[in-house]
């Protein structure tokens, strides 16, 4: 167990650097910061000066060793835009798109998982079917659409809900949130269903999937006829062994949850890093853009590993085959 640990340790740190450096490397093509950073008047002399203050005269591979230094320590530089410590500005933005993805979350693998499971025992109902017809919406449109057709109904016909923005917060010390407030609760709302339908779907589709292929299997028959509960059946066996291919799926899902927030950040005016993302590809703003990358990426890498170590430690034939490598 040990040894698998650190080995996958080992590949998520080389993943890493591998996408820090690609990462990088692509900024060198999205534009010049110093055109954004300096006003008609510039001389040759200032662009010289400003470009040695930056570091952006030395060869790539230094600066890219240099931001590796520096974010190891939590220190990403100064933003080019507004002059200020990346990391505060990560950190004001942060709790907007981890509530927005956790919520998200939640509701794509609540009702994924419940959703799948009510459509593979009541296979053949009409509610079922229901389910899967209009589960082909969620997997079919892109996000930025399913946002702009909630907004029209729900903000602009209805006007039962707010179209952009967060509403009201409450700072609890560096964290704010809007949890505690009417507005910021109905703001969520919006959003998070945008977010979290596609990935609630693809979980619904995946469940079922994996439900109705086990419950055709011949130790589900055995307790039927052995004269058990339907419903022991379906929660106490089928449940148990559905869900064991299900999680690295899951994982897989929730990660992207975090790393497509910018979609919707970006429809709904959500004042998260996916939307800092996006202004600060407009204004070239490498450091903010290096730094949302980096961080997305051990948010993904991170969650990847916890459904790995889940993964090993819940299917006992990966520890098998461990223990019988090992002898």
């Amino acid at each position: 167990m040990l040894a698998y640990i650190i080995r996958r340790v080992a590949q998520s740190i080389l993943v890493l650097l591998v996408v820090g450096l690609v990462a990088f490397a692509m900024f060198r093509f999205v534009g010049d910061p110093i055109d954004n950073m300096l006003g008609q008047e510039r001389t040759q002399a200032d662009i010289e000066r400003l470009r040695e203050q930056l570091g952006l005269d030395q060869p790539f591979i230094v600066q890219y060793w240099r931001f590796l230094e520096q974010a190891i320590q939590g220190n990403f530089g100064l933003s080019y835009r507004q002059g200020r410590p990346v990391s505060d500005i990560l950190i004001e933005r942060l709790p907007a798109t981890l509530e927005l993805a956790v919520v998200s979350g939640l509701m794509a693998l609540v009702g994924g998982i419940a959703l799948g499971i009510f459509t593979a025992i009541r296979r053949r109902g009409v509610s079922a079917n229901v389910i899967m017809t209009l589960s082909l919406v969620g997997v079919s449109l892109p996000t930025f659409l399913i946002g702009i057709l909630l907004i029209y109904l729900f903000s602009v016909e209805l006007g039962w809900l707010p179209s952009f923005g967060r509403g009201e917060v409450t700072d609890l010390g560096w964290w704010t949130t809007g949890f505690l407030t009417e507005s910021g609760l109905k703001a969520l709302i919006l959003p998070a269903i945008t977010l979290g339908l596609y990935q609630m779907t693809l979980i619904m589709r995946l469940v079922r999937t994996e439900m109705l292929e086990v419950l055709r299997m011949d130790y589900v028959r055995f307790a039927r006829a052995r004269g058990i509960r339907e419903r022991a059946i379906n929660f106490r066996h089928a449940l148990k062994n559905t869900l064991v291919p299900v999680i690295t799926i899951t994982g897989l899902q929730l990660g992207s949850i975090i790393a497509f927030a910018i979609i919707t950040e970006t429809v709904f005016q959500w004042p998260g890093v996916g939307l800092l993302f996006i202004n600060a590809i407009q204004f070239v703003d490498i450091p903010v853009m290096a730094a949302y990358l980096m961080l997305i990426s051990v948010m993904f890498v991170g969650i990847n590993l916890i459904v790995d170590m889940l993964y090993f430690a819940i299917d006992p034939r990966l520890r098998a085959d461990r223990t019988q490598g090992g002898h």
